[in-house]
């Protein structure tokens, strides 16, 4: 047991240093440089103080470091509550916990707080390598907890790390049973702060020149498909997200929810398919256009927008059907109409001029439609994620009649202002178009890459009709994926230009296990519990029968690791031969000439003998014969009895 009172040693200092290091080491690249500096200094100053043998500061010193920090970290986050401050906090403090340790006492609380920090880095990142790396500083820190437990006599780095490695082994089964069958509810058990979500990408609910395009920059997952049947073609992927009705001159936003199951007629047979989203910290949810039934815990919009009840804030899994083929819309209200009519006053006043007289070039919607669509196909317009700026405040005019350059949310504003000066209703619908088929699992990669805009206008005895005038300036982009779509200039991440087999063959490997890891670890919500017990046969799965069933096993899983624990000391306390030198061992130990923790039996005899040759004949006369019996020959017989009585008679 530990010596409350027992001075620390520098090894220790070091050891817990080393551990906790490795802990924060992911937050000191979210850190501020300042925070980061301080932490590092206060560490380094404890090891230095140990080093030199130097008395540690006094509190009074370290009180105002504390409200200093405590300062500094409100003045950078402007509140000390929350993910990013709290942790910067915890960091600070662990590193002047350090400062101020001076028995095996304060190690000790130091590990717990270890292990509290482990769990602040699954705020950040829930993936297998973040998993394995906690893993790892979990082992290194209970060795570093072992090594404080004989701290009289510390056993080797091998020895702590295999008896750490043994412990979490132990644990494991435990572990398991903790994890299946307690009892999940939706959502986590606690809220995350709002500073939680700020790295989140996703979408956003307004659309502006250059908002997409700088989202098709990261490859991170927006959500991925798994589909009953055949996966669609590629130029059928259309995933319906917010939907744009109002413009003020350069940027569209999404209208106030307006809840109410739009109607609709189906034209051809459905699509089943189930989606795993990421979180987004936003209420939409993504389904094929269009969608043809609403997820549980989720509202339908009167523009066919699913919202989920609460904002999506954990990977998401839920079941869809959708409708490729459909018309809906044709009994429009006339206050939507006039909606999607409406321009502000002034704006774009070129483009509302050339809107006016395609109009009467075309007096049939259809044509006109068709007759944008070919000016945008025929004449020379660019598909590309670097386009010019926009100067001026008359951005859809610029684009039009001077940069003719731009992405997916260039052409479908312009295409919408166009329809709207023209007088048929318009609006901008924003999504994601396409994926990435993983062969490997069967099922569809949609990342933000894929994220697109296109328009849907209204026609008189059709409704609502898609029209993407992306697909006129570059139809690879919708048929084949943005990679094909953009000029080979264009910067693209890592996982959606990589063109070598090998890579592309390892990301997707990749994926496949993260996906199954999302889905079975992560996304472990009481709809997959229940499924996975109802194959065991346990179909009951309330809280009460999960719970009776969990601390059961659970006693099971003790009540066996402990005779197996037992089991051990027993066979050990039963070998005559270990009981002999054992008693050997101790005689020595009484004068003066203890046995090293790692010293073998032989290497033991020799510093003997070189200590006090008189008992040396004696000492190699014992140490023979255990080696013998103990590594050679079977514990019985005359030779075991030669072993009791040289050591009953034995005397230092």
């Amino acid at each position: 047991m530990i010596a409350a009172r027992q001075p620390l040693h520098l090894r220790h200092v070091l050891w817990l240093l080393a551990g906790l290091a490795m802990v924060a080491a992911p937050h000191f690249t979210r850190l501020p440089w300042w925070l980061a500096g301080l932490a590092l200094t206060l560490a380094g100053w404890r090891v230095y103080l140990g080093h030199a043998r130097l008395p540690l500061p006094g509190r009074w010193l370290l009180i105002l470091v504390v409200f200093g920090a405590t300062a500094g970290v409100y003045f950078n986050y402007r509140t000390i509550f929350g993910r990013d401050a709290g942790v910067a906090l915890l960091v600070v403090m662990l590193a002047l916990k350090l400062l101020e340790t001076r028995a095996l006492r304060d190690a000790m609380l130091l590990i717990f707080l270890g292990y509290f920090l482990v769990i602040t880095n699954f705020l950040y990142s829930q993936t297998i390598p973040t998993a394995l790396y906690m893993l790892v500083c979990i082992w290194v820190i209970t060795a570093t907890m072992i090594g404080l437990h004989h701290a009289r006599r510390e056993p080797p780095l091998t020895t702590r790390l295999r008896a750490a490695g043994v412990m979490l082994a132990q644990c494991t089964p435990l572990m398991l049973v903790l994890f299946l069958l307690f009892p999940r509810v939706t959502g986590p058990l606690w809220g995350l702060p709002q500073d939680a979500y700020s790295g989140v990408t996703g979408l956003s609910d307004t659309m502006n020149p250059g908002s997409l395009s700088n989202l098709i920059l990261s490859d991170a997952v927006a959500f991925r498909v798994r589909f009953s049947g055949e996966i669609p073609q590629a130029k059928q992927l259309y995933w319906r997200g917010p939907v744009m009705w109002d413009f003020d001159g350069r940027t569209w936003s999404a209208a106030r929810a307006l809840y109410g199951a739009p109607e609709f007629e189906p034209k051809g047979p459905p699509v089943s398919y189930e989606v795993t989203l990421e979180p987004h910290n936003k209420r939409w949810l993504f389904a094929l256009d269009i969608p043809g039934k609403v997820p549980p815990r989720a509202l339908p919009g009167s523009d066919f927008q699913l919202y989920a009840i609460q904002p999506v804030n954990n990977r998401t899994r839920y079941e869809m059907t959708s409708f490729l083929n459909y018309e809906y819309g044709a009994q429009e209200t006339a206050a939507a109409l006039r909606r999607a009519r409406a321009l502000p006053a002034g704006a774009n006043p070129r483009t509302v001029a050339l809107a006016r007289e395609l109009r009467a070039q075309h007096p049939d919607d259809r044509a006109l439609v068709a007759a944008v669509l070919a000016k945008f196909r025929n004449e020379r317009f660019f598909y590309t994620l670097t386009p010019p700026l926009l100067a001026g405040e008359h951005p859809v005019d610029d684009f039009l009649f001077r940069t003719r350059s731009g992405f997916c949310e260039h052409y479908s504003s312009a295409f919408a202002t166009l329809m709207r000066a023209a007088g048929i209703p318009a609006r901008v619908v924003t999504g994601y178009q396409g994926g990435e088929v993983n062969q490997l699992g069967n099922y569809l990669i949609v990342r933000q890459a894929e994220a697109h805009a296109w328009t849907e206008v209204w026609l008189a005895g059709a409704g609502w009709v898609r029209v993407d005038p992306t697909a006129a300036v570059s139809p690879l982009r919708v048929e084949s994926g943005i990679l094909a779509g953009v000029p080979s200039t264009d910067p693209l991440p890592l996982l959606v230009r990589s063109e070598f087999a090998a890579l592309r063959q390892l990301r997707l490997t990749w994926d496949l296990v993260a996906n199954t890891w999302n889905q079975w670890v992560l996304g472990y919500n009481p709809e997959r519990q229940r499924l996975l017990l109802s194959r065991v046969g346990i179909d009951d799965a309330t809280w009460y029968a999960l719970t009776m069933v969990m601390l059961a096993l659970s006693v099971v899983i003790i009540v066996v690791l402990s005779a197996i624990m037992l089991r051990q000391l027993r066979s050990r306390a039963d070998d005559p031969v270990r009981t002999a030198y054992l008693r050997f061992c101790e005689k020595l130990r009484r004068a003066g000439l203890p046995r090293e923790a790692a010293e073998g039996p032989v290497d033991y005899a020799r510093r003997l003998a070189r200590l006090r040759p008189g008992i040396r004949p004696a000492v190699t006369g014992i140490t023979e014969l255990y080696v013998g019996l103990r590594y050679g020959r079977d514990a019985s017989g005359a030779d075991l009895l030669e072993l009791k009585r040289l050591v009953k008679e034995f005397a230092a």
